[in-house]
């Protein structure tokens, strides 16, 4: 684990420790059980699988820690229609607020603007924040297995899939990998292979290629991080990849939904 992974998951357990004396579980679940109904993130993607097409998360994110501001012109509802006119299948919203500049806001003005489904994605280490997620009206979390050990991973994934969410699983190496297909086998679990290394920060497409190898075929594999032109998306396509989790290249032009239609023309 990078030491900005361990700063990150260790000011997260702080927040949600900081969460929980001011909102009780109980009263997320009174909230969860007013929430919208979930409107099938996984089945988004397949529907567009299936209809033999690119299946594309477009994320909305303001800025890194390895690349800082991303965006200065931030207005979450409109990036979303924007993504929804150039089509995407399904919205990701970054909510960290101490090293992402996101916002639990940012994820309701999103869902708010468009019908897409909407990951939350954040670093989830403890039920509250599934709890959470779906209150906020999210519709899937991110687990990352590089921060959960195989209990944690297990619980987790299994209190999302009780609440109502569907569960992106990013792995990074072959090791997590294992793990993630150890999970019990559902249809509204996905499995992202994110192609940053979390040690150097350097991004590479081959790390799908690579880990693509060991993914059983009826599993829908999601490629994150590093997907900037089109001769990337064609590179995976050729491969047989047919999701795609993408954000900077979008989110840095002027408008982001042209940009993805641009960069997936023809899929």
């Amino acid at each position: 684990m990078t030491d900005i992974l361990q700063r990150i998951l260790s000011r997260k357990r702080e927040e949600v420790a900081e969460r929980k004396a001011r909102v009780s579980m109980a009263e997320l679940r009174a909230r969860c059980a007013d929430a919208s109904p979930a409107r099938g993130f996984a089945a988004a993607l397949q529907a567009r699988v299936d209809a033999g097409h690119a299946a594309v998360i477009a994320e909305v994110k303001k800025a890194s820690p390895s690349k800082g501001l991303i965006r200065a012109d931030f207005n979450p509802a409109a990036i979303a229609r924007s993504y929804e006119a150039g089509g995407a299948a399904c919205l990701s919203v970054l909510t960290d607020v101490d090293f992402f500049q996101g916002s639990d806001a940012y994820l309701r003005e999103v869902r708010d603007a468009c019908a897409l489904p909407v990951l939350r994605k954040d670093f989830t280490v403890d039920r509250y924040q599934v709890q959470e997620a779906r209150a906020l009206g999210a519709d899937a979390i991110l687990l990352i297995a590089a921060a959960l050990d195989n209990a944690a991973l297990a619980n987790l994934h299994a209190c999302g899939i009780q609440c109502g969410l569907d569960v992106l699983v990013e792995v990074h190496d072959t090791l997590d990998l294992e793990r993630a297909l150890a999970l019990p086998v559902e249809a509204r679990t996905l499995i992202g292979v994110n192609n940053r290394d979390l040690r150097t920060f350097e991004t590479r497409i081959e790390t799908t290629l690579s880990l693509r190898e060991g993914m059983p075929r009826d599993r829908l594999l999601v490629t994150e991080s590093g997907i900037a032109t089109r001769d990337d998306v064609a590179r995976l396509r050729a491969a047989g990849v047919q999701a795609f989790l993408v954000g900077e290249a979008c989110m840095r032009a002027a408008d982001p939904g042209a940009a993805l239609a641009h960069l997936f023309a023809g899929d």
